[in-house]
């Protein structure tokens, strides 16, 4: 038995691509060239990926203009003032708003999964949007002749097809985006709207049998983009023990850049179940310094101090670049990054005795 560890998503882009991606907004260049040029990034990124010793690769979202709204892609029924996400640098993300019903994904992550899995040689794991996260498109007054109770009955059969899809297609593991659920203790402190979110998402994996949940996981950040985030100063011990309550096989944990690490592992050890696997992340996407194997060997062994060593695991805090546009971090860090990574896990399993 050794530590399983993984990359969590997004890499930066390469700068053609952010090129070729500006180029076709503006009339540029045609779909075909774009696509082009997102199946050669995407090959560069599994290679490279798997030049790091990582066992199981993603596409890095190299053909994503966003981690959390891919799924929107193409569909006509929106408007762009929707949801404002904060970060504490001052800078914000806003989502689109729900105009009219009903409410259907324009993308399937399964599209991204075949590309990915056709230039694989290992097990690749998709990263898919929470359902929950997708429910704020729904506006606040509501929409004429679309309750809020059918949109959010479309978005778990949507979710559902999703990530069905994904595990259909060959993916090693599906992954959940949960960033927002830190952020919602900052927004209603009440934990109201947490408790909503995590409702929705286990009345979508509630459909799984358990032996697919083995093969779906939740991965919580407090945000990471443009080397800022949006809820870091919320308490994580708030979090954690609600967190746990989904219906999820994995949970993937941000750690590097929490304030009291030991604190936060202790929580999960006294929440979190025996079937359920704890990915630590052991590096900080947004810290520009690479951390040093002998470093994240310390952080796993750290996490082995509290959770049983047969349910650990290690991953990066989070994606490296969600949004395409952010490029406050450059590929070369965030592959060295993974490498120290994939070798201070593997430093730290020999320590343990693996």
């Amino acid at each position: 038995m050794s530590i399983p560890t993984e990359p969590m998503g997004s890499i930066p882009r390469p700068q053609y691509l952010l090129e070729g991606m500006a180029a076709h907004t503006a009339g540029r260049l045609d779909l075909a060239g774009l696509t082009q040029l997102q199946e050669r990034a995407v090959s560069e990124t599994i290679t490279r990926l798997e030049a790091t010793g990582s066992p199981v690769v993603v596409d890095g979202d190299q053909s994503k203009s966003s981690a959390y709204t891919y799924g929107l892609t193409g569909l006509a029924n929106l408007a762009p003032d929707g949801f404002v996400i904060p970060y504490t640098d001052g800078h914000t993300r806003q989502i689109p708003r729900l105009i009219s019903g009903p409410f259907r994904y324009g993308t399937y992550a399964q599209t991204y999964l075949r590309a990915a899995s056709k230039v694989a040689s290992r097990p690749v794991k998709q990263t898919v949007v929470a359902p929950s996260f997708l429910s704020l498109l729904y506006p606040a007054e509501g929409i004429s002749g679309y309750t809020r109770e059918a949109f959010l009955s479309d978005l778990a059969n949507e979710s559902e097809k999703e990530i069905r899809g994904c595990l259909a297609a060959g993916a090693a593991s599906v992954q959940l985006d949960y960033g927002h659920g830190r952020l919602s203790l900052k927004l209603s402190p009440s934990g109201e709207a947490l408790r909503d979110f995590i409702a929705l998402d286990n009345e979508v994996l509630s459909r799984f049998s358990a032996a697919d949940r083995t093969r779906i996981g939740v991965h919580t950040h407090p945000g990471a983009d443009q080397d800022s985030t949006h809820s870091l100063d919320v308490d994580y011990t708030e979090l954690l023990p609600e967190l746990f309550r989904l219906k999820a096989g994995s949970f993937y944990l941000q750690m590097a850049s929490e304030a009291e690490p030991e604190r936060a592992l202790k929580v999960a050890r006294d929440y979190s179940t025996d079937d359920q696997r704890l990915f630590i992340g052991v590096t900080d996407p947004i810290d520009p310094r690479v951390e040093t194997a002998k470093e994240v060997s310390e952080r796993v062994l750290q996490a082995a101090s509290h959770i049983p060593v047969q349910r650990l695991g290690s991953c990066d805090d989070a994606g490296f670049s969600p949004y395409a546009d952010d490029t406050s971090t450059s590929r070369e860090i965030a592959f060295a990054k993974i490498e120290a990574r994939v070798r201070g896990t593997h430093m730290a399993a020999e320590q343990l005795g693996l």
